[in-house]
């Protein structure tokens, strides 16, 4: 069913929404950005549609909501333990397309990754179901379609938001009562066809060829350019690293919480080991590790798709302004390298 609404209708469709359940959006931080004055826009629980910030990509990915940076996992005493609580009401999320297909890759990770289904993450994703919006034909770093991401399923709700209300389908029809009486109109949500960026991912299904790869001189060029401050990792939508730290309340080490910290593969002494060794010491290996990860491990183990989904958050917050997209074709050239001189090598 199909309708469109008036910023007022809208609006009262939310506050119908928001008695049932906890509503998320990209929303604008003014002043908590990366420079002096400059805005944030990230995942927060919304209360009124001029809170929804839908006129540009956010800056962080809707995974804050699921799995935040920060979670208690559980509260400890001398004599016991209690797990933290999950989400008290269901959540609908306000997500692009390319946010809703990166939780279908979390979901794999955390969820039946070797058996173990991670408790704390899918209490929250049973919660979540998403509303997808409108990309406004995306930006000058997404590559979505490039990452066959540029369309999603599974969704609750389409919207397409204007200045002066929205349009929006219902797909789910439990949604159809909060719409009630709200004017009819034909809507098909329109999903992103064509980046200005566009990436060629290399096949690395030959293992000589990986093993080439990885001693590419590529990745040395990193080790002048890379802060390893993993500020791409906290923006990408479908990185799930972290660590737990013991928080003590007041001067009882036995009182307490255990929390659930993001962490990057991409910081210094993250893979470090007993006695001090690091398996990636410098910024190239570390550089090598994610990409590779991205875009050939993932596929490898699970078998659809590579890890990214081409949101571009990760271009955005470099602060040495280092490319994924320039890395993954810098990667596909060395490939094609590698491959001519083993052909010229076997003649």
């Amino acid at each position: 069913m199909g309708y469109s609404l008036t910023a007022v209708q809208a609006q009262q469709v939310l506050d119908a929404i928001r008695k049932d359940y906890r509503v998320y959006a990209p929303k604008r931080f003014p002043k908590q950005g990366r420079y002096s004055d400059t805005d944030v826009v990230r995942y927060a629980e919304v209360e009124r549609l001029e809170d929804i910030v839908w006129q540009v990509k956010s800056d962080y990915p809707a995974k804050e909501v699921l799995s935040p940076i920060q979670q208690a996992v559980f509260y400890f005493t001398e004599d016991e333990y209690r797990a933290s609580k999950g989400p008290n009401k269901p959540i609908l999320i306000l997500a692009r397309p390319c946010d809703i297909n990166a939780q279908e890759i979390q979901a794999k990770i955390y969820a039946g990754n070797g058996g173990y289904d991670d408790y704390y993450y899918q209490r929250m994703r049973d919660a979540v179901k998403f509303a997808v919006m409108d990309c406004n034909d995306g930006d000058d770093t997404c590559f979505c379609c490039s990452m066959g991401s540029n369309r999603a399923e599974g969704y609750a709700l389409a919207l397409r938001f204007s200045e002066n209300g929205l349009a929006c389908t219902v797909e789910d029809e439990t949604f159809a009562p909060y719409f009630e009486g709200m004017p009819r109109a034909e809507y098909t949500h329109r999903f992103v066809e064509k980046n200005a960026l566009e990436v060629t991912p290399p096949d690395l299904s030959d293992k000589a060829v990986r093993l080439a790869l990885k001693s590419h001189p590529m990745w040395k060029e990193f080790n002048a350019r890379c802060t390893s401050c993993g500020s791409c990792t906290v923006a990408c939508s479908t990185c799930t690293c972290f660590t737990t730290r013991d928080v003590i309340y007041g001067d009882n080490p036995e009182v307490g919480e255990r929390r659930r910290v993001t962490d990057s593969c991409q910081i210094a002494g993250f893979d470090q080991m007993a006695l001090q060794g690091e398996l990636r010491p410098t910024a190239g290996d570390r550089m090598r590790y994610k990409v590779l990860h991205k875009f050939h491990d993932y596929k490898a183990r699970f078998g659809d798709r590579h890890m990214c989904v081409g949101c571009g958050r990760c271009i955005h917050r470099c602060p040495e302004h280092i490319s994924i997209a320039a890395t993954v074709n810098k990667m596909s050239g060395a490939v094609e390298d590698i491959l001519a001189s083993q052909a010229q090598e076997g003649r």
